[in-house]
Protein backbone atom coordinates (compact mmCIF):
# COMPACT_ATOMS: atom_id res chain seq x y z
CA UNK A 1 0.00 0.00 0.00
CA UNK A 2 1.16 3.28 -1.09
CA UNK A 3 0.38 6.92 0.66
CA UNK A 4 -2.23 7.60 -2.31
CA UNK A 5 -3.92 4.46 -1.44
CA UNK A 6 -7.75 4.06 -0.03
CA UNK A 7 -7.79 4.37 3.56
CA UNK A 8 -8.51 0.77 4.97
CA UNK A 9 -11.44 -0.10 7.32
CA UNK A 10 -9.16 -1.47 9.86
CA UNK A 11 -6.58 -2.95 12.05
CA UNK A 12 -7.24 -6.39 9.91
CA UNK A 13 -7.63 -4.47 6.60
CA UNK A 14 -3.80 -2.92 7.20
CA UNK A 15 -3.02 -6.60 7.92
CA UNK A 16 -4.14 -7.58 4.96
CA UNK A 17 -1.68 -5.73 2.95
CA UNK A 18 1.44 -7.08 2.20
CA UNK A 19 3.79 -4.92 3.41
CA UNK A 20 2.33 -3.69 6.30
CA UNK A 21 1.82 -7.87 7.43
CA UNK A 22 5.74 -8.06 6.07
CA UNK A 23 7.20 -5.50 8.08
CA UNK A 24 5.15 -6.55 11.06
CA UNK A 25 6.03 -10.03 10.76
CA UNK A 26 9.71 -8.86 10.74
CA UNK A 27 9.96 -6.46 13.12
CA UNK A 28 8.05 -9.64 15.53
CA UNK A 29 10.70 -11.64 14.54
CA UNK A 30 13.44 -9.21 15.39
CA UNK A 31 12.31 -7.75 18.43
CA UNK A 32 11.84 -12.01 19.38
CA UNK A 33 15.56 -12.53 18.89
CA UNK A 34 16.12 -8.97 20.63
CA UNK A 35 14.24 -10.56 23.81
CA UNK A 36 16.18 -13.98 24.01
CA UNK A 37 19.54 -12.61 23.45
CA UNK A 38 18.65 -9.36 26.58
CA UNK A 39 17.21 -12.11 28.49
CA UNK A 40 20.38 -14.66 28.54
CA UNK A 41 22.67 -11.99 28.26
CA UNK A 42 21.90 -10.35 31.54
CA UNK A 43 21.48 -13.46 33.15
CA UNK A 44 25.06 -14.90 32.13
CA UNK A 45 26.75 -11.57 32.40
CA UNK A 46 25.20 -11.38 36.41
CA UNK A 47 25.83 -14.88 37.25
CA UNK A 48 29.63 -14.44 35.73
CA UNK A 49 30.28 -11.74 38.05
CA UNK A 50 27.88 -11.00 40.79
CA UNK A 51 28.07 -7.23 40.55
CA UNK A 52 24.88 -5.04 39.59
CA UNK A 53 27.84 -3.04 37.77
CA UNK A 54 28.23 -5.75 35.38
CA UNK A 55 24.87 -5.07 33.76
CA UNK A 56 25.40 -1.34 33.43
CA UNK A 57 28.83 -1.73 31.70
CA UNK A 58 26.37 -4.15 29.23
CA UNK A 59 24.04 -1.51 28.64
CA UNK A 60 26.56 1.80 28.18
CA UNK A 61 28.15 -1.06 25.59
CA UNK A 62 25.01 -1.17 23.65
CA UNK A 63 24.69 2.90 23.73
CA UNK A 64 28.26 3.72 22.64
CA UNK A 65 27.52 2.37 19.14
CA UNK A 66 24.44 3.53 19.15
CA UNK A 67 25.49 6.81 19.23
CA UNK A 68 29.03 6.39 17.23
CA UNK A 69 26.47 5.68 14.43
CA UNK A 70 23.57 7.01 14.83
CA UNK A 71 24.73 10.02 12.01
CA UNK A 72 26.01 7.44 9.60
CA UNK A 73 22.64 4.96 10.00
CA UNK A 74 20.24 7.82 9.67
CA UNK A 75 22.21 9.25 6.40
CA UNK A 76 22.05 5.48 4.83
CA UNK A 77 18.84 4.89 5.60
CA UNK A 78 17.51 8.32 3.86
CA UNK A 79 20.13 7.71 0.45
CA UNK A 80 19.43 4.14 -0.01
CA UNK A 81 16.92 1.17 -0.19
CA UNK A 82 15.49 0.63 3.45
CA UNK A 83 15.18 -2.83 3.63
CA UNK A 84 18.97 -3.77 2.69
CA UNK A 85 20.25 -1.25 5.13
CA UNK A 86 17.15 -3.00 7.78
CA UNK A 87 18.87 -6.40 6.77
CA UNK A 88 22.49 -5.76 6.82
CA UNK A 89 21.61 -3.87 10.47
CA UNK A 90 19.56 -7.43 11.68
CA UNK A 91 22.37 -9.68 9.49
CA UNK A 92 24.74 -7.92 12.54
CA UNK A 93 22.77 -8.92 15.47
CA UNK A 94 22.78 -12.62 13.72
CA UNK A 95 26.71 -12.76 13.82
CA UNK A 96 26.99 -11.69 17.34
CA UNK A 97 24.38 -13.76 18.62
CA UNK A 98 26.30 -16.60 17.21
CA UNK A 99 29.45 -15.27 18.56
CA UNK A 100 28.33 -15.07 22.42
CA UNK A 101 27.06 -18.85 21.91
CA UNK A 102 30.53 -19.37 21.11
CA UNK A 103 31.83 -17.97 23.90
CA UNK A 104 29.40 -19.64 26.08
CA UNK A 105 30.25 -22.83 24.72
CA UNK A 106 33.79 -22.26 25.08
CA UNK A 107 32.93 -21.73 28.63
CA UNK A 108 34.00 -18.44 29.44
CA UNK A 109 33.80 -16.78 32.63
CA UNK A 110 35.42 -13.48 31.98
CA UNK A 111 32.94 -10.40 31.12
CA UNK A 112 34.96 -8.57 28.73
CA UNK A 113 34.06 -10.68 25.75
CA UNK A 114 30.23 -9.75 26.28
CA UNK A 115 31.32 -6.11 26.82
CA UNK A 116 32.50 -6.14 23.03
CA UNK A 117 29.60 -8.42 21.30
CA UNK A 118 27.23 -6.23 23.49
CA UNK A 119 28.33 -3.47 21.01
CA UNK A 120 27.92 -5.22 18.04
CA UNK A 121 24.75 -5.54 19.19
CA UNK A 122 23.87 -2.41 19.74
CA UNK A 123 25.52 -1.28 16.31
CA UNK A 124 23.48 -3.66 14.08
CA UNK A 125 20.19 -2.25 15.74
CA UNK A 126 21.36 1.07 15.30
CA UNK A 127 21.44 0.50 11.69
CA UNK A 128 18.32 -1.27 11.73
CA UNK A 129 16.08 0.78 13.81
CA UNK A 130 17.07 3.65 11.91
CA UNK A 131 15.73 2.25 8.50
CA UNK A 132 13.04 0.30 9.76
CA UNK A 133 10.17 2.87 11.03
CA UNK A 134 10.55 4.69 8.08
CA UNK A 135 9.33 1.94 6.15
CA UNK A 136 5.97 1.66 8.13
CA UNK A 137 5.66 4.90 7.74
CA UNK A 138 5.59 5.30 3.98
CA UNK A 139 3.25 1.67 3.77
CA UNK A 140 0.28 3.54 4.73
CA UNK A 141 -1.47 6.35 4.40
CA UNK A 142 -0.92 9.42 6.95
CA UNK A 143 -4.38 9.10 8.28
CA UNK A 144 -3.71 5.59 9.26
CA UNK A 145 -0.26 5.88 10.68
CA UNK A 146 -1.98 6.31 14.59
CA UNK A 147 -3.54 2.66 14.04
CA UNK A 148 0.01 1.43 12.21
CA UNK A 149 1.97 2.55 15.14
CA UNK A 150 -0.35 0.97 17.65
CA UNK A 151 -0.54 -2.47 15.51
CA UNK A 152 3.79 -1.97 15.19
CA UNK A 153 4.10 -1.65 19.26
CA UNK A 154 1.46 -4.63 19.69
CA UNK A 155 3.97 -6.49 17.52
CA UNK A 156 6.95 -5.48 19.34
CA UNK A 157 5.46 -5.89 22.78
CA UNK A 158 3.87 -8.95 21.82
CA UNK A 159 7.47 -10.28 21.24
CA UNK A 160 8.47 -9.30 24.33
CA UNK A 161 6.28 -11.32 26.42
CA UNK A 162 7.43 -14.15 24.39
CA UNK A 163 11.33 -13.66 23.81
CA UNK A 164 12.57 -12.74 27.76
CA UNK A 165 10.33 -15.82 28.83
CA UNK A 166 11.94 -17.94 25.97
CA UNK A 167 15.48 -16.58 26.86
CA UNK A 168 14.68 -17.49 30.74
CA UNK A 169 13.49 -21.51 29.55
CA UNK A 170 16.10 -21.56 26.65
CA UNK A 171 18.54 -20.59 29.51
CA UNK A 172 17.81 -23.37 31.54
CA UNK A 173 18.72 -26.05 28.92
CA UNK A 174 22.24 -24.45 28.34
CA UNK A 175 24.01 -21.46 27.87
CA UNK A 176 24.45 -21.64 23.92
CA UNK A 177 21.17 -22.36 22.99
CA UNK A 178 19.05 -18.83 23.70
CA UNK A 179 21.84 -17.28 21.01
CA UNK A 180 21.64 -20.21 18.79
CA UNK A 181 17.81 -20.13 18.07
CA UNK A 182 17.82 -15.97 18.59
CA UNK A 183 20.10 -16.24 15.45
CA UNK A 184 17.85 -18.22 13.47
CA UNK A 185 14.98 -16.30 14.36
CA UNK A 186 16.20 -13.00 13.35
CA UNK A 187 17.36 -14.96 9.80
CA UNK A 188 13.61 -15.72 8.73
CA UNK A 189 13.22 -11.87 9.70
CA UNK A 190 15.66 -10.92 7.38
CA UNK A 191 14.17 -13.07 4.76
CA UNK A 192 10.53 -11.83 5.39
CA UNK A 193 12.03 -8.03 5.33
CA UNK A 194 12.95 -8.33 1.86
CA UNK A 195 9.90 -9.28 0.46
CA UNK A 196 8.58 -6.02 1.10
CA UNK A 197 8.17 -4.17 -1.88
CA UNK A 198 10.90 -2.09 -3.80
CA UNK A 199 8.97 1.44 -3.95
CA UNK A 200 8.20 0.98 0.32
CA UNK A 201 12.06 1.02 0.35
CA UNK A 202 13.19 3.75 -1.83
CA UNK A 203 10.38 6.26 -2.72
CA UNK A 204 11.95 8.57 -0.40
CA UNK A 205 15.18 8.63 -2.79
CA UNK A 206 13.26 11.10 -4.87
CA UNK A 207 14.23 14.14 -2.78
CA UNK A 208 17.86 12.85 -2.23
CA UNK A 209 20.31 14.60 -4.39
CA UNK A 210 24.18 15.40 -4.40
CA UNK A 211 26.85 13.72 -2.77
CA UNK A 212 26.34 12.70 1.61
CA UNK A 213 28.01 15.25 3.52
CA UNK A 214 28.34 15.85 7.26
CA UNK A 215 25.77 18.66 6.76
CA UNK A 216 23.31 16.00 4.97
CA UNK A 217 24.07 13.78 7.72
CA UNK A 218 23.01 16.13 10.62
CA UNK A 219 19.57 17.40 8.81
CA UNK A 220 17.49 15.20 11.03
CA UNK A 221 19.37 16.63 14.24
CA UNK A 222 18.51 20.45 12.72
CA UNK A 223 15.06 19.44 12.45
CA UNK A 224 14.75 18.38 15.81
CA UNK A 225 15.94 21.68 17.66
CA UNK A 226 13.68 23.35 15.22
CA UNK A 227 10.33 21.98 15.88
CA UNK A 228 9.71 22.26 19.83
CA UNK A 229 6.97 18.98 19.96
CA UNK A 230 9.34 16.86 18.27
CA UNK A 231 12.04 17.85 20.30
CA UNK A 232 9.92 17.90 23.51
CA UNK A 233 8.27 14.00 22.86
CA UNK A 234 11.88 12.63 22.02
CA UNK A 235 13.84 14.32 24.88
CA UNK A 236 10.85 13.38 27.75
CA UNK A 237 11.47 9.61 27.01
CA UNK A 238 14.93 10.49 27.28
CA UNK A 239 14.76 11.40 30.38
CA UNK A 240 12.34 9.31 31.75
CA UNK A 241 13.57 6.00 30.43
CA UNK A 242 17.05 7.34 31.71
CA UNK A 243 16.13 7.84 34.99
CA UNK A 244 13.16 4.60 35.19
CA UNK A 245 15.38 1.91 33.38
CA UNK A 246 14.73 -0.39 36.38
CA UNK A 247 14.05 -3.64 34.07
CA UNK A 248 17.76 -4.39 33.50
CA UNK A 249 17.90 -4.83 37.52
CA UNK A 250 15.33 -7.46 36.88
CA UNK A 251 18.69 -10.59 37.49
CA UNK A 252 18.91 -9.00 40.68
CA UNK A 253 15.13 -8.85 42.02
CA UNK A 254 15.26 -12.18 40.72
CA UNK A 255 18.27 -13.32 42.59
CA UNK A 256 18.48 -11.32 45.10
CA UNK A 257 15.19 -10.36 46.66
CA UNK A 258 12.46 -12.58 45.09
CA UNK A 259 14.92 -15.94 45.41
CA UNK A 260 13.38 -17.23 42.39
CA UNK A 261 15.59 -19.34 39.07
CA UNK A 262 15.70 -18.51 35.57
CA UNK A 263 12.59 -19.43 34.91
CA UNK A 264 11.06 -17.06 37.40
CA UNK A 265 13.25 -14.69 35.79
CA UNK A 266 11.95 -15.28 32.20
CA UNK A 267 8.21 -14.44 33.31
CA UNK A 268 9.46 -11.56 35.08
CA UNK A 269 10.98 -9.98 31.70
CA UNK A 270 7.99 -11.23 29.95
CA UNK A 271 5.64 -9.02 32.43
CA UNK A 272 6.46 -5.66 31.24
CA UNK A 273 5.23 -7.04 27.10
CA UNK A 274 1.92 -8.22 28.35
CA UNK A 275 0.63 -5.11 30.34
CA UNK A 276 2.16 -2.76 27.21
CA UNK A 277 0.59 -5.15 24.14
CA UNK A 278 -3.02 -5.60 26.22
CA UNK A 279 -2.92 -1.53 26.08
CA UNK A 280 -1.08 -1.63 22.34
CA UNK A 281 -4.24 -3.94 21.35
CA UNK A 282 -6.58 -1.84 22.67
CA UNK A 283 -5.04 1.34 20.64
CA UNK A 284 -4.99 -0.25 17.73
CA UNK A 285 -8.94 -0.44 17.54
CA UNK A 286 -9.42 2.46 19.36
CA UNK A 287 -6.39 5.21 18.65
CA UNK A 288 -5.98 8.00 21.35
CA UNK A 289 -7.70 11.01 19.22
CA UNK A 290 -7.73 14.05 21.89
CA UNK A 291 -5.85 15.43 24.39
CA UNK A 292 -2.52 13.44 23.37
CA UNK A 293 -0.09 15.89 24.41
CA UNK A 294 -1.36 15.82 28.87
CA UNK A 295 -1.94 11.84 27.82
CA UNK A 296 1.76 11.97 26.87
CA UNK A 297 3.25 13.68 29.95
CA UNK A 298 0.57 11.95 32.50
CA UNK A 299 1.37 8.35 31.30
CA UNK A 300 5.64 9.62 31.81
CA UNK A 301 4.13 9.99 35.32
CA UNK A 302 2.79 6.61 35.31
CA UNK A 303 5.40 5.09 34.29
CA UNK A 304 7.58 6.73 37.35
CA UNK A 305 4.78 6.31 39.71
CA UNK A 306 4.80 2.18 38.89
CA UNK A 307 8.69 2.09 38.77
CA UNK A 308 8.73 3.43 42.45
CA UNK A 309 6.72 0.51 43.22
CA UNK A 310 8.23 -2.04 41.52
CA UNK A 311 11.48 -0.49 44.18
CA UNK A 312 9.70 -1.37 47.57
CA UNK A 313 8.44 -4.92 46.18
CA UNK A 314 9.58 -7.74 47.94
CA UNK A 315 6.64 -9.99 46.64
CA UNK A 316 7.10 -12.36 43.00
CA UNK A 317 3.20 -11.20 41.81
CA UNK A 318 2.98 -8.05 43.16
CA UNK A 319 6.41 -7.23 41.26
CA UNK A 320 4.75 -9.14 38.56
CA UNK A 321 1.74 -6.73 38.27
CA UNK A 322 3.70 -3.29 38.84
CA UNK A 323 5.55 -4.52 36.16
CA UNK A 324 2.58 -4.77 34.00
CA UNK A 325 1.30 -1.44 35.01
CA UNK A 326 4.48 0.13 34.21
CA UNK A 327 4.58 -0.95 31.09
CA UNK A 328 1.31 -0.29 30.29
CA UNK A 329 1.75 3.69 31.48
CA UNK A 330 5.16 3.23 28.87
CA UNK A 331 3.08 1.62 26.02
CA UNK A 332 1.01 4.62 25.85
CA UNK A 333 4.01 7.11 25.47
CA UNK A 334 5.68 4.67 23.02
CA UNK A 335 2.37 5.58 20.79
CA UNK A 336 2.04 8.69 20.96
CA UNK A 337 5.96 9.15 20.46
CA UNK A 338 5.98 7.07 17.32
CA UNK A 339 3.05 8.62 15.89
CA UNK A 340 4.13 12.44 16.76
CA UNK A 341 7.44 11.47 15.24
CA UNK A 342 6.87 10.43 11.47
CA UNK A 343 3.64 13.10 10.73
CA UNK A 344 6.07 15.88 12.02
CA UNK A 345 8.62 14.49 9.59
CA UNK A 346 8.98 15.61 5.61
CA UNK A 347 9.52 11.76 4.46
CA UNK A 348 12.79 12.50 3.23
CA UNK A 349 14.24 13.22 6.39
CA UNK A 350 12.96 10.17 8.47
CA UNK A 351 16.22 7.92 8.68
CA UNK A 352 18.08 10.46 10.25
CA UNK A 353 15.38 11.77 12.66
CA UNK A 354 14.61 8.20 13.49
CA UNK A 355 18.43 7.60 14.20
CA UNK A 356 18.71 10.87 16.62
CA UNK A 357 15.62 9.50 18.27
CA UNK A 358 17.46 6.03 19.10
CA UNK A 359 20.08 7.76 20.10
CA UNK A 360 17.55 9.72 22.45
CA UNK A 361 15.34 7.40 23.52
CA UNK A 362 16.04 3.82 22.08
CA UNK A 363 19.57 3.95 23.17
CA UNK A 364 18.22 5.00 26.49
CA UNK A 365 17.14 1.98 27.35
CA UNK A 366 21.15 0.83 27.11
CA UNK A 367 22.17 4.01 29.15
CA UNK A 368 19.04 3.75 31.79
CA UNK A 369 20.71 0.12 32.87
CA UNK A 370 24.07 1.63 32.90
CA UNK A 371 22.95 4.34 35.44
CA UNK A 372 20.47 1.72 37.20
CA UNK A 373 23.07 -0.21 37.61
CA UNK A 374 25.90 2.34 38.75
CA UNK A 375 23.15 3.46 41.49
CA UNK A 376 22.32 0.09 42.44
CA UNK A 377 26.56 -0.26 43.23
CA UNK A 378 26.68 2.55 45.36
CA UNK A 379 23.07 2.66 46.83
CA UNK A 380 21.40 -0.65 46.44
CA UNK A 381 18.74 -1.81 44.07
CA UNK A 382 16.08 -0.50 46.09
CA UNK A 383 17.46 3.51 46.25
CA UNK A 384 18.21 3.27 42.60
CA UNK A 385 14.94 1.51 41.33
CA UNK A 386 12.98 4.53 43.53
CA UNK A 387 15.04 7.38 42.87
CA UNK A 388 14.90 6.93 39.27
CA UNK A 389 11.04 6.66 39.42
CA UNK A 390 11.02 9.80 41.29
CA UNK A 391 12.96 11.33 38.73
CA UNK A 392 10.72 10.28 35.97
CA UNK A 393 7.60 11.80 37.83
CA UNK A 394 9.77 15.22 38.07
CA UNK A 395 10.66 15.31 34.63
CA UNK A 396 6.91 15.03 33.33
CA UNK A 397 6.55 17.74 34.92
CA UNK A 398 9.28 20.05 34.03
CA UNK A 399 8.27 19.22 30.34
CA UNK A 400 5.07 20.13 30.42
CA UNK A 401 6.17 23.59 32.00
CA UNK A 402 9.45 23.75 29.41
CA UNK A 403 7.19 22.69 26.43
CA UNK A 404 4.00 24.08 26.00
CA UNK A 405 4.07 23.45 22.59
CA UNK A 406 3.84 19.63 22.96
CA UNK A 407 1.46 20.14 26.28
CA UNK A 408 -1.17 21.79 23.76
CA UNK A 409 -1.36 19.26 21.31
CA UNK A 410 -4.93 17.75 21.08
CA UNK A 411 -5.55 15.69 18.03
CA UNK A 412 -3.13 13.68 15.18
CA UNK A 413 -5.11 14.84 12.51
CA UNK A 414 -4.01 18.59 13.39
CA UNK A 415 -0.60 17.72 13.05
CA UNK A 416 1.46 18.68 9.34
CA UNK A 417 5.13 17.92 8.78
CA UNK A 418 7.44 20.29 10.00
CA UNK A 419 9.37 22.63 7.82
CA UNK A 420 12.86 21.25 6.41
CA UNK A 421 15.24 24.23 8.29
CA UNK A 422 17.82 23.40 5.23
CA UNK A 423 14.99 24.00 2.72
CA UNK A 424 13.95 27.44 4.24
CA UNK A 425 17.62 28.49 4.29
CA UNK A 426 18.30 27.15 0.67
Amino acid sequence: MTKGAPRPEGARALLRDRNVSRLLGSQLLSTLTFGVVAAALGWQAFQRTGSPLTLGLIGLAEFIPALIFALPAGQMADRLDRRKVTAVGMAIVVLMSIALALDAGAGDTSALPLYFMAAGLGAGRAFASAAFSPMLAAAVAPRDLPRTMALSSSTWQGALIVGPFLGGVLQATGNMVPYLCAAAIDVVGVILLLGVSREVGTAHRQSVSGPPTMRDATAGLRLIFATPALLGAISLDLVAVLFGGATALLPIIATTILHVGAVGYGVLRAAPGIGAVAVGILLSGRPIRTHVGPILLISVAGFGVFTILLGVSDSFWLTFGVLLLLSASDMVSVFIRSTLAPLLTPPHLRGRVVAVERVFVGASNELGAFESGVLAQFIGTVGSIVLGGALSIAAAGLWALFFPGLRKINRFEEITPAVDPDAVRS
